[in-house]
């Protein structure tokens, strides 16, 4: 769709990002929603909302409504209103001004306006940063390729935190905090993920023994979801290096970031690796 006068001009300077204004733009407003959370976060300390409580109460609603009139414009100098709206910055600029709102009705909603902060990812568009999202898509798919995995390695660790709750539960019991099985299988997760609150201790010889496997067994297996996304990591990497293949010799095996080809000298073609790929 072709924009044409004040549209085309703010399409320009709010979605672009390689025009003075578009700059402009963008760091203007990155800042303004760091210092919208930040006042969030101050807000939150009771001795300072007692002191400044209308000011930041005032100051809120003032984000709010600007927040609101830059997200009314931009659906309306969008090129295609429907994919921006719902887009992924659509949905985060949605979620940014709902909190105020909701708040009118929910009280402490307005602490949700923390949400804004996913709006500074745009600092990757305007410092020209989005090449580095490539590492963090190759992450995804590792964790994506390794999801079967994880959910087999999860499924037997929580297998085994019912199995230690309940045997803790019969040889504790209420009488040292042990309450219930939910309560034990609370204690067995905090204990094999070598967390250790403390808030509940067994008393008795058995219950000494059991707690000692149980984080024997954590140290153990604390390691096996690191190896499991570390292996799926080196075999996507495998992937994109065969991938990137030379033209001139035909020959595979370089880096993503590659410029020439090891082999041959013969510079090579952007490579940009995709999940379907």
């Amino acid at each position: 769709m072709a924009l044409t006068g004040a549209r085309k001009w703010l399409n320009e300077v709010i979605f672009g990002t390689d025009t003075p204004a578009g700059k402009y733009f963008d760091v203007v407003l990155i800042w303004t929603i760091l210092f919208s959370v930040v006042l969030v976060l101050l807000a939150s300390v009771e001795s300072w909302w007692v002191r400044y409580g209308d000011i930041f109460f005032a100051l809120e609603w003032f984000f709010t409504a600007l927040f609101t009139v830059e997200y009314l414009t931009r659906i309306y100098c969008a090129r295609d209103r429907r994919s921006y709206i719902f887009s992924f910055y659509g949905l985060v600029d949605l979620l940014a001004i709902l909190p105020s709102y909701l708040a009118l009705m929910y009280t402490g909603a307005t602490y949700l306006m923390v949400i804004r902060l996913l709006r500074v990812l745009r600092i990757f568009r305007v410092l020209k940063l989005v090449r580095y999202l490539s590492d963090a898509n190759l992450l995804v798919r590792s964790l994506w390729q390794a999801r079967r995995r994880i959910l087999v390695f999860y499924a037997s660790v929580l297998v085994l935190c019912i199995i230690f709750g309940s045997v803790m539960f019969i040889v504790e019991g209420p009488q040292n905090g042990f309450t219930s099985i939910p309560k034990s299988i609370y204690w067995t997760i905090v204990t094999i993920t070598t967390v250790g609150f403390g808030d509940i201790t067994p008393h008795t010889a058995w219950g000494q023994a059991i707690a000692s496997m149980t984080m024997l067994i954590g140290y153990s297996i604390i390691a096996v979801p690191t190896g499991i996304v570390t292996a799926e990591l080196a075999h996507e990497l495998g992937r994109e290096k065969q991938l990137a293949r030379c033209h001139n010799c035909g020959r595979a095996g370089h880096d993503a970031d590659s410029e020439f080809c090891k082999h041959c000298g013969y510079k090579l073609e952007d490579f940009e690796p995709t999940p379907g790929d």
